[in-house]
């Protein structure tokens, strides 16, 4: 059994498909009627009106109608269109079992409880005929298919068939009252409009269900003596032909299967059983735990079939429908029914070649499941479930007849999980149970066995010798010459695996998902459904295409998917050629589809920047709607959509969007809003583009900002004008602030004494030294004079002169980009009004190339029509009130020729980007300020995980390779990258690496310094030396592969003075432990030191051993040392004495872990040794070594890595990298 869709609710009593849309309707005990897309697995809609269980339901074929049956006697006609009931027929006097609708007339047959059926009109909603003569419970009853005829089935132990022919005869209205008064008889006492034809007995118990045949004169029932029973008829008689006994208890539903020779029975023991209905044979058997099942429905025209239980519902299929099919170049081999066909792409033609034996075993799920194809031995192999899974391999003829007769061949067999060709004459077999591969040659020999590293449930082909093996959660390929796994992914449960064309991508298909992934299994895109995935293949593109249940999808490299096709039933992908599909159904018919690529085409060209693609595409197809501009403008080619757009409103979003303020002025004239000018105004700004901020500012009437702008650019007569507007509109404050901005004291000082501010106006007046005005003003106020602070200078306030006092900011030339040129012949030539222009009045002209020609439309906007120069007030107005002013400006013109270009260029990379790009040396990308990327780097190469000591060499090389330069006060520091091996003779183009402050050299010194502390004894200022050495080198960067071995050499002698000090450190805390005490001295001399320091360390260990009374072990120390011919006399006399005293009595009062004969190296972290032999881990950047425990911990030695971690290994000079 396939399940396909589940629900849990309470009891459903009452099942129905719909025949057309993936719905079924649910009746369920509580009263509620449920209706489900089993496809989408979501609930469409409830109905609760009945009083009680609903036990029967049923869908109109046609129309938008069901009819459902209760315990509350009501039998109710619901339109699931408009949501609710539209009528209910009241007649029967108890329980209503089921309800069906006639295939043809307006009828609705109903059993009940009251012992009666009932066929009523649904038009006329009246009664039309009452079946009577069952003496018990009718528990089902239910129309022929095709015929005049109901079965009905009741718990007094019998099945009747009822003719209703004369129901046909005399369906119309009673039209006089003869006819009326027979019709109320037949409605009290029951008519003879329908006849009982059999009465079938055989059950020994109450029969719970009966049904026809959908073509053959066969009725099934099943009843509570647990037994299923099937009858035959003829037009005079009807009879028992056999009981199928199993049920372990009453059979509440039975039914045969409207496609297969199949009989489908439900019980109350938890079970649905299949029977053969030729051979009468029990052929599979589904169980519940806990669940008794009450009802079955099957689809009228799929192969789907419904059970409901006590605790809900299941949809399924009885076996799979999906054909197993091959793909080799042109053809295609598929199974259907019981032969193996062949269907060439291009003639489409299709040919049997061999039949399939079958074995005679009653079970389904018998046909194959997989087909592999070797095209130069022309074998197949078919794999199927018989037997818990095996294959059959059959050879296809070479010669002429090979599309031949379909003849009969005896096949090798053998058991298998599943089997595929992985060479031209070998293929691999799964075997589940060891979870090995078994590789056989064409004569079904085992050639080769290979143990697969995870337990593994399918293989599929992956290239001439490797395997893409199935596991829970995961895929991996394996390659079986090597025996190793070449990728692995984490996956959904994969069912099928898609490979493209030139096997460098596959596509990993799960119930819900689509995985595509390279030929090494390495991720690119996921992509989830809600419906479930059935099939796929790729495009010639490298695009993917793939079926649902019921569209066809693209799937684009990057993940973007969209529809291409909506589908009336699932098909499987075989091949797809340019615009054709060719699939194959479940019929196991070949189908070629033509599709629509455009949309799907022209996404994967800007994916991939085929701008000329792009270009031809949108001038020649129909590509449009508001999903591919919400595409565009997602992907940020606003430019693009805008070609698409009618709608002005949109038109100016995406003109702004991608700066192009031509046609965003053309849409905001068109708009003509307050708020559309404003935004304009601010993009225009942004583009310094003064015409059109000026033009936007006017039209929306907005002083304050046009006065500004007039200040900023310096336009002193326009502010004049500004002024006058403030005046006649009566705006106090706009008159002040533009004679603010213009310096015009004796204006302020008017403006103030207008509005009564005396004290105000004299002040200004006075500081101004403006003496005349003042005294006037002083006259007035009389006694009430302000007093000035003393001592103070009064300062000027006059507006800063713009830099630049001409037209818009002066733009560079750059090369015009792919679509502004290429759409020249479809832009909206009508749409786009002439608008004037003159030169404004702005002082002097920029002198720019070919002024006409700017992209984003430079325009001088000007407030007045004369010539440029002198202004005549009374030439025109802004019609303000009374006042005269010169006229509006017209709107700016976008200018028309489009010779050369000009748009702002795009910035330039930024230094540090470069150096990144260039560069996988960690110290680079920290110059860079990247620091991120150079702690991953980092990380992957030493294993480095603690970044704290590395934080202020970080924060050094980032400081020290930028120079900072001070422009203007206002502007912004100007940041500069210093190169390392910088010369006159550079390009100014290259960009070097960048310099960087430690070198090599200065280590070296720093590891002299650290020599002179050891001899010294200064052992913490030493160590302190020697770990700062450590902590540098991953950030040292040397040209010559030399140097590199040079640097790791040092990395080798630091970690072991690191170490070794650690241990003398560790050894002078110890205070009260003279063993541990010895056995660090002793580990410290076998530490790789400078044979100076060497020494010193033996006379310690001797001396402290010697302390101890441990002689043997001092004698040791003290011959080590005379092998190293001390300088120092006084050393070796010592050492000498010590050898005399220890030969007298050789032994050791303490027994030590020390083993000086066998060689060993100390752990970094518990300074123990680690004996030759033993097993340890070690640190992948410093090299120190440790015992196993350590694994995963920080390294104690250089503090930086982790002990154990994976790490390629130190990466210092772009020599490596060549």
């Amino acid at each position: 059994m396939l399940t396909k869709f589940e629900t849990k609710s309470n009891r459903v009593k009452g099942l129905s498909f719909h025949s057309k849309r993936p719905w079924i309707l649910a009746s369920l005990h509580s009263g509620v009627i449920q209706l489900w897309d089993y496809r989408m697995g979501t609930l469409i809609d409830r109905f609760d009106e009945h009083d009680g269980p609903v036990r029967g339901v049923h869908f109109h074929n046609s129309q938008p109608l069901f009819v459902s049956g209760g315990d509350d006697y009501k039998i109710k006609v619901w339109n699931y269109k408009l949501h609710r009931c539209l009528f209910t027929l009241l007649g029967h006097l108890d329980y209503i079992r089921t309800v069906q609708f006639h295939h043809e007339n307006p009828w609705i047959v109903s059993a009940s409880d009251d012992q009666t059926i009932r066929i009523w009109n649904w038009q006329s909603r009246t009664c039309i005929s009452v079946l009577t003569g069952h003496n018990h419970y009718v528990m089902c009853a239910s129309f022929h298919p095709k015929e005049d005829i109901v079965v009905s089935a009741s718990l007094d132990q019998t099945v009747r068939v009822w003719d209703i022919g004369s129901l046909k005869r005399k369906a119309g209205p009673p039209s006089d009252d003869i006819l009326r008064l027979s019709q109320m008889n037949t409605d009290l006492f029951g008519g003879v409009d329908a006849v009982v034809k059999y009465v079938l007995e055989g059950h020994d118990r109450g029969v719970n269900w009966a049904a026809f045949h959908p073509t053959l004169p066969l009725i099934v029932s099943g009843a509570d003596d647990r037994q299923v029973k099937l009858w035959r008829m003829n037009d005079t008689k009807a009879w028992e032909v056999d009981t199928l006994r199993g049920h372990m208890n009453n059979v509440s539903c039975v039914m045969f299967h409207a496609k297969q020779d199949i009989i489908v029975s439900n019980s109350e023991d938890k079970s649905i059983r299949v029977w053969d209905a030729t051979k009468r044979t029990g052929i599979q058997t589904f169980r519940r735990e806990h669940d008794r099942f009450w009802i079955l429905a099957t689809h009228p025209e799929m192969n789907l079939l419904a059970a409901g239980h006590d605790s809900g519902m299941i949809v399924f299929k009885l076996e799979r429908e999906r054909p197993a099919f091959a793909v080799s170049g042109d053809c295609l081999f598929y199974a259907k029914d019981r032969f193996l066909r062949y269907y060439e792409f291009s003639t489409q033609r299709e040919t049997q070649v061999l039949t399939i034996r079958r074995p005679g075993s009653l079970t389904l799920n018998q046909s194959p499941k997989t087909l592999s194809y070797s095209a130069s031995e022309n074998a197949v192999l078919l794999c199927s479930d018989v037997e818990g899974g095996s294959y059959e391999l059959y050879t296809i003829s070479k010669d002429g007849a090979f599309i031949g007769r379909g003849d009969m061949q005896e096949p090798k067999k053998g058991l298998g999980g599943s089997a595929v060709f992985v060479a031209r004459n070998r293929f691999a077999v799964l075997d589940k149970t060891s979870n090995q591969v078994l590789v056989k040659n064409l004569k079904n020999e085992l050639v080769k066995k290979s143990a697969l590293p995870i337990a593994t449930d399918a293989i599929f082909y992956a290239g001439t010798g490797n395997l893409l093996c199935r596991s829970e959660d995961r895929v991996f390929i394996f390659d079986l010459q090597q025996r190793l796994v070449i990728g692995d992914l984490q996956t959904p449960f994969i069912k099928y695996v898609v490979w493209s064309n030139d096997m460098e991508s596959v596509a990993l298909l799960s119930k819900h998902a689509i995985v595509i992934a390279s030929k090494k299994l390495v991720h690119q895109c996921t992509l989830h459904e809600t419906i479930r995935v059935k099939s796929g293949a790729w495009d010639e593109n490298g695009i993917f295409i793939y079926t649902t249940l019921n569209h066809i999808k693209y799937c684009l490299p990057n993940g973007d998917s969209g529809i291409i096709k909506t589908l009336d039933v699932p098909i499987y992908i075989t091949k797809v050629v340019g615009n054709t599909i060719f699939c194959l159904g479940r019929d196991g018919k070949n189908r070629a589809i033509a599709i629509d690529a455009t949309e799907y085409i022209f996404k994967l060209s800007l994916l991939k920047k085929r701008y000329d693609h792009v270009m031809n595409m949108i001038k020649n197809s129909q590509l449009c709607g508001q999903a591919m501009i919400a595409y565009l403008q997602q992907k940020g080619f606003p430019e693009v959509a805008l070609h698409f757009v009618k709608d002005e409103r949109i038109r100016f979003n995406l003109a702004l969007e991608s700066g192009n303020i031509q046609i965003a002025v053309a849409s905001a004239t068109a708009i003509d809003e307050k708020d559309h000018w404003y935004r304009l105004g601010v993009e225009a700004l942004r583009q310094g583009n003064a015409g059109i901020v000026e033009y936007a500012y006017q039209r929306t009437k907005n002083f304050e900002r046009l006065s500004f702008l007039y200040l900023i650019t310096g336009n002193v007569e326009k502010l004049a004008k500004m002024l006058k507007i403030a005046e006649v509109k009566n705006d106090v404050m706009g008159q002040f602030h533009n004679a603010l901005y213009m310096g015009d004291v004796r204006e302020r000082v008017k403006i103030l004494e207008n509005v009564g501010h005396l004290h105000l106006a004299y002040i200004t007046a006075k500081v101004h030294g403006l003496h005349d005005v003042a005294e006037r003003l002083a006259a007035e106020l009389g006694d009430d004079l302000p007093s000035l602070p003393e001592g103070k200078k009064p300062s000027l306030l006059m507006p800063p002169s713009p830099v630049i006092t001409s037209g818009d900011w002066p733009l560079l030339r750059v090369m015009r980009g792919i679509f502004e040129g290429g759409f020249s012949n479809i832009e909206h030539d009508a749409e786009e009004e002439e608008y004037e222009a003159a030169d404004g009045d702005w002082g002097e002209e920029l002198d720019m190339v070919d002024v006409d020609g700017i992209q984003n439309g430079d325009i001088s906007a000007i407030l007045d029509d004369g010539e440029p120069g002198e202004e005549d007030d009374g030439e025109g107005g802004w019609e303000l009130e009374d006042l005269e002013l010169p006229p509006e400006a017209e709107t700016p013109k976008a200018s028309g020729t489009r010779s050369s270009v000009f748009v702002a260029p795009t910035p330039g990379m930024p230094v540090s980007q470069i150096w990144i790009q260039k560069s996988s040396l960690a110290a680079d990308h920290a110059a860079a300020g990247n620091f991120d990327t150079a702690m991953r780097l980092l990380n992957r190469q030493l294993g480095i995980k603690n970044f704290t000591p590395l934080r202020s060499i970080f924060l050094d090389l980032h400081t020290s390779s930028h120079s900072y330069l001070r422009a203007f006060s206002s502007a912004p520091v100007i940041s500069l990258a210093v190169e390392r091996g910088w010369s006159e003779s550079s390009s100014p183009n290259v960009r070097g690496p960048p310099a960087l402050p430690f070198k090599l050299s200065q280590l070296d010194e720093k590891l002299k310094a650290g020599y002179k502390s050891t001899t010294a004894g200064k052992f913490t200022e030493a160590l302190k030396t020697f770990t700062s050495i450590l902590h540098t080198i991953p950030l040292i960067v040397v040209e010559s592969r030399r140097e590199v071995d040079d640097v790791k050499e040092l990395i080798i002698i630091v970690k072991e003075y690191v170490l070794g000090l650690q241990m003398e450190l560790k050894r002078r805390e110890i205070k009260d432990n003279p063993a541990r005490q010895q056995e660090l001295a002793a580990y410290f001399t076998h530490c790789n030191l400078q044979t100076p320091h060497l020494r010193l360390a033996l006379l310690n260990a001797m001396t402290v051993c010697y302390k101890a009374k441990n002689l043997a072990t001092a004698a040791n120390f003290a011959r080590r040392l005379l092998e190293t011919n001390p300088t120092v006399e006084n050393h070796a006399k010592t050492a000498r004495q010590v050898l005399g005293a220890a030969e007298k009595n050789m032994t050791d009062t303490t027994q030590l872990n020390y083993d000086f004969r066998n060689p060993f190296v100390v752990c970094g972290a518990t300074y123990v040794p680690i004996y030759r032999g033993q097993k340890d881990v070690s640190c992948p950047y410093c090299t120190a070594r440790f015992v196993l425990s350590q694994e995963g911990q920080l390294c104690t030695v250089c503090d930086l890595a982790v002990v154990g971690a994976d790490a390629s290994g130190l990466l210092c000079s772009p020599s490596q990298i060549r």
